[in-house]
């Protein structure tokens, strides 16, 4: 039996059900994906062709230089497995999708920081949290991520109370929402290194969703031809 080439890191527990949503996914696209959580050996990632870093807990304050604020749930081994897991992709050209919590994380391993609350850091916000599509995106022209959707503006659902605040070097924002908050991150110097703030997973029924795992699944298979 084929081995599983892509990993996708999620939370312990409550990132059950976002995992089968990612299963699904890869598995229409021909994939056997593995989960990482963090109680796993970091050095899982070694033996890994792609990477998706999955949504779910918020990120430690401290990794970024950000001020700990109380009642926010995070998980240092997730953070420590993930941070080891980007830098095994960008030593080795690996392919990597940041879906939510991921796309802040790769602005992170970038040297970027976070809003930690979006409420706060934007005025006139509107309180959203639904899987269901119901805000529009504005999708930069000629970005990777716009080749990929086939399409400038794109609704999205909304699962995040963290966002984007400072670039990573190297990053260039590529989507953001109404009120401007970015809404997605790509490295314009990588084969795929793109990570969005919405859940595609849970919207696989859309086509332009569809298309993202797609072409990071392709991404996959260009980087290891003749692999599989």
């Amino acid at each position: 039996m084929t081995p599983p080439r892509i990993g996708v890191t999620t939370s312990r527990g409550g990132g059950r059900y976002m995992w089968w949503f990612y299963r699904l996914t890869l598995r229409l696209l021909g994939e056997r994906p593995l989960r990482m959580v963090p109680t796993d050996d970091v050095s899982v990632v070694d033996s890994l062709q792609g990477l998706i870093v999955g949504g779910g807990d918020d990120i430690g304050a401290e990794i970024y230089h950000g001020m700990p604020i109380p009642d926010v749930r995070i998980d240092p081994q997730r953070d420590r497995l993930e941070l080891h897991a980007l830098e095994h992709a960008a030593r080795h050209d690996i392919p990597v999708l940041g879906i939510c919590r991921g796309a802040q994380m790769l602005n992170v391993f970038y040297g970027g920081s976070l809003h930690q609350d979006i409420y706060t850091a934007y005025e006139g916000l509107r309180r959203r949290w639904t899987p269901l599509p119901v805000k529009y995106v504005t999708v930069a022209p000629g970005s990777s991520l716009a080749r990929v959707l086939g399409r400038e503006r794109v609704k999205v659902n909304s699962l995040h109370t963290q966002s984007v605040d400072r670039l990573g070097g190297g990053l260039t924002a590529t989507a953001h929402d109404e009120h401007g908050v970015i809404q997605a991150i790509e490295d314009p110097s990588e084969r795929f290194r793109l990570g969005v703030q919405w859940h595609p997973e849970f919207m696989i029924y859309r086509v332009a969703q569809r298309r993202l795992f797609r072409a990071f699944v392709t991404a996959v298979d260009e980087r290891f031809a003749g692999d599989r």
